[in-house]
């Protein structure tokens, strides 16, 4: 049978052939296609792993850079050293291309802050942290040397001791401790951040938001000019959530997310007795002893199980949602390991957790002072007895109204209370009052508790579960962090994102990193950076 040409120039009875031919063609491009993008993303290593890799082969480059910005001292009120904190870390920001300035007022340590713009991103995250450190007491460091970094073959409490760099080609071993004032509070996660940024550059890794970084320069000084500078530079502040690089991982070594920490306040407290120290023998049972009215007075704020007694102190307490209740119970039970390391034959709260306790305010005495002890105490009674109190807040409490409540209860005591800062209490108030007490309020802040259930929220979850699998949820950070300043002034979410470990003397002598903390930290932050 004659075969006769289509228009087309192919056969008629061989159309239905060719469009077969032409979908054989396509799907074997599209197979070919599959199969190269997935040999392509064979090669292309997650972020996490790119992390991991990066950090194996750069180690003595990310603890040098770490103990050079270690080894500039960093009290908030030290301003010359400050500035060169912040220089410092503009530089090390520029370094790795982030658009960067000082966001600045007068008479306050600058903010670093930098951006990157991610192409196509419909997120932009925040990352918080705080180069300033608390102040240091030399003489109680073993070296007497705070800001010169100290490498040590474990916890000095764990018999660790002084040991020298590796060489060149040699790793760090993970359980190796840095000392160093900051170490730990907060400078480790500007480091986790800098070298997560060249692992993901290195492997040519994209971001997934836009990035903002906050690095602020007085958080240990209570972050007194925070809300100023934060309303000055509001317009470039917009983000889906504020990202705190701040706090421990839990006590397990497990990482760890919280939605909250508790607020702060301090009042200096001093009671009178003589107007001079006088000799115990002459004067012994006739002169009222200051250290001794304190005392009794401190202890007429807490029961033996640690409740405070304070009237009204518990009142307005913004209950716990049903989603933070589940976290508290799949949250690990660490207060039996805690009572072995910490040698403590008991606890407080009545049987309740740790976990459950730090979402309820607490009173704290962080020291007290009345004449001397050891080799320069004397025979007399003194003149003055002075306790520093500190008081954390839970959601839903007010900072103002609970030292108001504390100064109620000093009044209901007898006391008659002077609130002024010096000078002290003249001889007609000594005279006229029987018992006498001078209050000397300090600046504080309330809580924040961002919801668990918030998209962000749940995409802050999944990204660091990536690199370290299920992670423990908490509703609230025991210490504080001025996250209102976020949420109220600016309505953007907070979520804490911790690195370091629990037992690193933060805030103490000593302070330290474990160097596997530091390694995971360079981890979570590149799997926040590249979250979906």
């Amino acid at each position: 049978m004659k075969q006769t040409k289509r228009e087309d120039g192919t056969n008629g009875n061989n159309g239905t052939n060719g469009k077969i031919l032409e979908k054989f063609r396509l799907f074997r491009y599209l197979f070919s296609f599959f199969i190269i993008s997935s040999q392509i993303a064979a090669q292309t290593p997650s972020a996490v792993t790119a992390a991991r890799i990066y950090r194996q082969s750069h180690e003595h480059e990310i603890i040098a850079e770490f103990a050079s910005l270690l080894s500039i001292p960093n009290v908030a009120s030290d301003t010359t050293n400050i500035r060169r904190n912040a220089d410092l870390i503009f530089r090390m920001l520029e370094k790795r291309g982030v658009k960067t300035r000082l966001l600045e007022i007068p008479d306050a340590p600058p903010v670093v802050y930098g951006e990157i713009n991610t192409p196509g991103a419909q997120r932009t995250i925040i990352f918080y942290v705080h180069y300033d450190g608390q102040p240091i007491e030399p003489q109680k460091w073993v070296g007497g040397e705070p800001f010169k970094p100290i490498l040590r073959s474990a916890s000095l409490e764990a018999g660790g001791k002084d040991i020298p760099y590796p060489a060149k080609g040699q790793n760090f071993d993970p359980e190796w401790r840095l000392y160093a004032r900051s170490a730990s509070d907060d400078k480790a996660p500007i480091i986790a951040i800098l070298a997560a940024l060249d692992a993901l550059g290195a492997s040519k890794i994209a971001l997934t938001s836009n990035i903002k970084f906050f690095f602020e320069g007085e958080e240990e000084a209570g972050s007194p000019n925070l809300e100023k500078i934060v309303e000055k530079y509001r317009d470039l502040l917009g983000a889906d959530a504020w990202l705190i690089c701040d706090g421990p991982v839990d006590q397990t070594r497990r990482q760890q997310i919280y939605f909250g920490a508790r607020g702060v306040t301090h009042l200096e407290l001093t009671v009178y007795g003589p107007r001079r120290e006088l000799h115990s023998g002459h004067y012994g049972n006739w002169a009222p002893n200051p250290a001794m009215m304190l005392a009794r007075l401190l202890a007429s704020m807490k029961d033996e199980d640690g409740r405070v007694l304070v009237k009204g102190f518990y009142e307005g307490i913004e209950p716990l949602s049903e989603t933070e209740k589940r976290a508290f119970a799949e949250a690990p039970d660490n207060d039996a390991m805690l009572k072995r390391e910490l040698g403590l034959g008991r606890s407080e709260g009545g049987g309740k957790r740790l976990i459950e306790l730090i979402n309820l305010p607490s009173l704290n005495i962080r020291g007290f002072s009345s004449a001397s002890v050891g080799a320069t105490a004397r025979n007399v009674i003194p003149s003055t007895a002075t306790a520093s109190i500190d008081i954390r807040l839970v959601k839903g409490l007010d900072h103002r109204r609970s030292i108001d409540r504390v100064i109620e209860h000093i009044r209901a005591e007898g006391y008659h209370v002077v609130e002024s800062d010096p000078p002290d209490i003249d001889d007609a108030t000594r005279l006229k009052y029987p018992k006498v007490a001078k209050i000397v309020r300090q600046r504080g802040y309330n809580a924040s508790r961002t919801p668990m259930d918030l998209e962000i929220s749940q995409a802050v979850i999944r990204g660091i579960e990536s690199a370290h699998g299920r992670v423990i949820k908490m509703p609230t950070l025991g210490g504080s962090v001025p996250l209102y300043v976020f949420t109220d002034f600016l309505k953007t979410p907070t979520i804490g994102i911790p690195i370091v470990n629990h037992d690193n003397n933060q805030h103490s002598a000593n302070e330290n990193i474990r160097l596997q903390n530091l390694w995971d930290g360079i981890e979570t932050m590149a799997a926040l950076l590249t979250m979906k």
